[in-house]
Formats: structure tokens, C-alpha cells, sequence
């Protein structure tokens, strides 16, 4: 930030082109300037020794040495103060100490004094008012160097420690190493950008003279198509088997009671099924054959046992009897 104006009352001993102070300046009479700048549509301009005042007498243009954002004004004990937009050719005269000073140009109440407005300012070595730029810094930090020490700075030195984020008690190596190193960031920054916008004026270029894509990378849509078709279908085919071998197993470990709870699981899907199995209970009754393989036995082969119920030859095998003796304990009863 740099001060525009100073606070208090103020004259011009190098005299001044319109009017001759002396002027007021406090913080309230500050506010209504800065609300009036924010208003702007345009930012205020810094000229070259006052040559906007002076291009209807003498012809000559009025280029801008600087620009001051209309929205950064802020008034404090000492002044009032705007962030300001160095151009190259100024940059490099403030750092060759080829110019030292600013004049603002205001309008004021001729009885108090009081200053009214901000209109613009000049870039001089003869201003109206006596005082110096106090934030050579900010013309600085665009030519990568920066002395903490230097005079004019040191008035904002505690806002600057806290605006880098420093310790109250830094150093001025470190404020100087702060301030170099978002010099280099932001040259950084600025040369990645240039060197974005210059890939994307090549590529722009390339596509205008018809460069054509490389056609390595990209296949034809219908064969895209194709594969996801065939994609699809082997999913469903092994989705389908792994719901088949998951039916199969239910049945012969007799989670899955019977072929009707089989066929009705199955429309379910894969997921429904694995539910089911997870919660089932095995029946050791319906696990394959009830013989599990075996040759029948010679009671068996007389035809003893073998006109019990599946129920019955299940507690047979549950308790170790043998089908005949079972029946030999439990006889058939007649039918009525």
C-alpha cells in the first residue's frame, strides 16, 4: 500500500499548479473519498509530472506511470492510502531513483481546507506537497529486490511483518527472505502461465492448419460397442454358472430343502441366494443318498427296513440303529 495523501494539515512549499493550501486531511474526511473511488468505474491513473492536467496545453499524450485500484483505498492516522499498479517504464525510473515523488490532485473546500476527493495523481521530482513515496517497495518487489532497511519503508514495517505472516520480532533477513521468495513465486507463477498460453496458442495453431489426431489412440465406435456387448454377456454367463453351482451345492448339503425352493431361488439372483445359504442350516436328513453310497444290508436285502419313512431312516442314522432293528422295536402298523 502507499500513502496518496498525508493526514493533518498539509501545504505546498514547492507551490503547486491550482491553488495553494494549506489542506486537511483526517480519517472521517477520508471515508467519503473512499466510498467516491469505489464508485468509479475506471481505476485512478498515476501520470507522468502531472501531464494529464497539462495535454490540452501542450499536445502531448498522457501515458499512465502506474494505476491505483479504485476499491483498495483505506484511510489511516497517516494518510490515505491505495494499492498501486506500477508499469514497467515506471518500475524501473523508481528503482533507478530517476523519480522519487507523488503529487495527488484534489479538489477541497475553500474554507476549511478539507480535501474533498482523490481525482489523480503525478509521478514527479517537483511535487506540490513535500512528501516522498513511502511503499517503494511495491515498485520494488516487481524488479527482485527489496531493502527492509531503507527509510521510506520502515514506516509500514509492522504491517508488513504481519501481512508475510512473520514473527513480530522477525529479522530483516527474514522479511527480506519472505519477500523475495513471493518475488520468485510469482515469477514462477507468471512464467508457467506464459508458457500454458503458448502450449494452448500451438495447439489452437496446429488444429487451424488441420492437424489431425492421433488415431493410434482411439478406436472405431462399432468395435467399442462390440466389446461392451461382449462384455456384458460373458458377466452374465458367469453370473448364471456361479448361480447354478451355488444351487447345486444348497441341495446336496441340504441348506436348500428341495427342488421347489431351488427353482424358486433362483430368479432371485446371485445376491438373494448367497443371503439365503449364509442363514441356512444344513439337513444332515437330505445330504444325497441315505445309504451315502453304501451297500444295503442283509436286513435290507430281506426286505427288512426298507418300508420306513424318509423320517424314520433319518433318526435311524441319527442314533446309530439300524433300520431293521428299528423296525423290529417299532412295528408297521396296519392300515385301518
Amino acid at each position: 500500500m502507499t500513502r496518496l495523501i498525508p493526514a493533518g494539515t498539509f501545504d505546498a512549499p514547492r507551490g503547486s499548479l491550482e491553488g495553494a493550501g494549506p489542506w486537511f486531511l483526517d480519517e472521517a474526511a477520508a471515508r467519503p473519498i473512499i466510498k467516491r473511488a469505489a464508485a468509479r468505474s475506471t481505476d485512478i491513473v498515476i501520470d507522468y509530472e502531472h501531464q494529464t492536467l497539462l495535454s490540452e496545453q501542450n499536445g502531448e499524450p498522457a501515458p499512465a506511470s502506474g494505476w491505483i485500484d479504485r476499491g483498495s483505498l483505506e484511510g489511516r492516522e497517516d494518510g490515505l492510502y491505495g494499492r498501486v499498479d506500477w508499469k514497467a517504464r515506471a518500475k524501473a525510473a523508481i528503482d533507478a531513483d530517476e523519480y522519487r515523488y507523488l503529487s495527488p490532485v484534489f479538489p477541497y473546500d475553500p474554507k476549511t481546507g478539507t480535501v474533498l476527493d482523490l481525482l489523480h495523481v503525478g509521478l514527479t521530482n517537483n511535487p506540490a506537497i513535500d512528501t516522498a513515496i513511502p511503499a517503494l517497495a511495491a515498485a520494488r518487489m516487481g524488479s527482485g529486490a527489496y531493502d527492509p532497511t531503507h527509510e521510506e519503508d520502515t514506516v509500514d514495517r509492522e504491517e508488513l511483518i504481519k501481512l508475510l505472516g512473520l514473527a513480530a520480532d522477525a529479522t530483516d533477513e527474514q522479511i527480506t527472505a519472505a519477500i523475495n521468495g513471493l518475488i520468485k513465486a510469482k515469477a514462477d507463477a507468471d512464467q508457467a502461465i506464459a508458457a500454458a498460453k503458448d502450449e494452448s496458442a500451438q495447439a489452437v495453431a496446429a488444429a487451424k492448419a488441420g492437424a489431425k489426431p492421433d488415431m493410434s489412440q482411439y478406436v472405431p465406435r462399432a468395435v467399442y460397442v462390440e466389446a461392451q456387448q461382449q462384455i456384458a454377456a460373458l458377466s452374465a454367463g458367469s453370473s448364471a454358472a456361479e448361480l447354478d453351482k451355488l444351487i447345486e451345492d444348497g441341495l446336496k448339503d441340504g441348506r436348500i430343502p428341495g427342488q421347489a425352493t431351488a427353482d424358486w431361488l433362483k430368479p432371485q439372483g446371485i445376491a438373494a441366494c448367497k443371503a439365503y445359504l449364509k442363514g441356512a442350516t444344513p439337513i444332515a436328513a437330505l445330504r444325497g443318498s441315505q445309504t451315502e453310497g453304501r451297500k444295503p444290508t442283509e436286513e435290507q436285502e430281506q426286505g427288512q427296513g426298507d418300508d420306513l419313512s424318509e423320517a424314520e431312516l433319518a433318526a435311524c442314522k441319527a442314533t446309530g440303529v439300524a433300520p431293521a432293528d428299528y423296525r423290529k422295536s417299532n412295528p408297521k402298523q396296519p392300515k385301518e
